[in-house]
């Protein structure tokens, strides 16, 4: 479908896919190649079209009166698993975009929000690419809010040694998301960047302003992202060094319950040796001797363990 931009908003025919007016449309990539010959566009362009593109840094590739790019989008709310693909054709007045792959219609309900954000009178191709990625990304504040409360839950988890065995899953699947958030927004800057320096001048040098400022919003959002990916790994690096601690301190009760009974061992080989000439065989009070006499060994070595604060 296309729409063309006058006094009101106007749905027009394929056939008539070239007016003079500004026109916006969202099209399958078998209806965009049966006008692509009419508006100038590349086999190659709109063979990219056909297939979603596994990688977010697809580029931009700048022609003389187009740029065209692909864009792989994410959902903030389930970033890991699902995925979009769209295909933009830009040109002055006209502005495309192709459904690769939008299985829940999502791209085509954001591509209507954009249609429908600016009054008919006033819109402008930088406006509707401007409304389209804000609608891209009007989610992920939320997302972000919601990743740092996650991750600040689960450094109280750490400070307060409640960790369990799945905090390392757990902080993975903080980091993954993260990960994939921040390739999102890269392949968003690439593209807004690669408008923004206009290099087939298809915007009027008055309105790049738009694009400025989109760039700087998806700017703070990876920022935002970067700072949270950073924060993830400081507190893996925390629940490590608790795992390291926890192994330390039983490592040291062991040590030095080793070292407190050791002296029991040399008593018990000493009177283990069995010599006829040892007293103490028979003596009367020779097994009552031993056993005052590893209690004593025991509670000097406890207090000099405790004295030099082992534990």
């Amino acid at each position: 479908m296309f729409y063309r931009f006058s006094d009101k908003i106007c749905e027009i025919d394929l056939k008539n896919a070239d007016p003079s007016g500004i026109t916006a449309g969202f099209v399958s990539g078998m209806e965009l190649a049966g006008v692509s010959q009419k508006l100038g566009f590349s086999p190659a362009n709109i063979e990219a079209c056909a297939s979603m593109n596994k990688y977010f840094r697809s580029g931009v590739e700048v022609y003389d009166d187009y740029t065209f790019t692909e864009l792989r989008i994410s959902d903030a709310d389930n970033a890991a698993d699902k995925h979009c693909c769209v295909a933009l054709f830009i040109k002055r007045d006209l502005f495309i975009v192709v459904d690769v792959e939008d299985p829940d219609g999502i791209m085509k309900q954001k591509f209507m929000s954009a249609v429908n954000r600016y009054s008919p009178r006033a819109v402008t191709v930088e406006k509707l690419i401007c409304a389209f990625f804000d609608s891209l990304i009007s989610n992920d504040i939320k997302f972000i809010e919601r990743t740092g409360f996650e991750l600040s839950e689960l450094e109280e988890d750490v400070i307060n040694n409640n960790a369990d065995k799945d905090f390392s899953i757990d902080i993975l699947a903080v980091k993954k998301s993260l990960l994939i958030m921040h390739n999102y927004y890269e392949q968003l800057l690439d593209i807004t960047e690669a408008l923004e320096e206009n290099d087939n001048d298809i915007f009027p040098s008055d309105d790049l302003n738009y694009l400025s400022n989109m760039t700087k919003k998806i700017t703070r959002l990876r920022e935002d992202i970067d700072s949270l990916s950073n924060a993830a790994e400081h507190l893996q690096d925390a629940y490590q060094s608790s795992l390291d601690l926890k192994l330390n301190n039983s490592m040291k009760f062991f040590t030095v319950l080793t070292t407190v009974f050791f002296p029991l061992t040399i008593i018990v080989g000493w009177y283990g040796m069995n010599f006829d000439a040892m007293p103490e065989f028979h003596w009367k009070y020779g097994y009552v001797f031993v056993i005052l006499l590893s209690f004593g060994v025991v509670g000097v070595c406890m207090l000099f363990a405790k004295k030099k604060k082992w534990f």
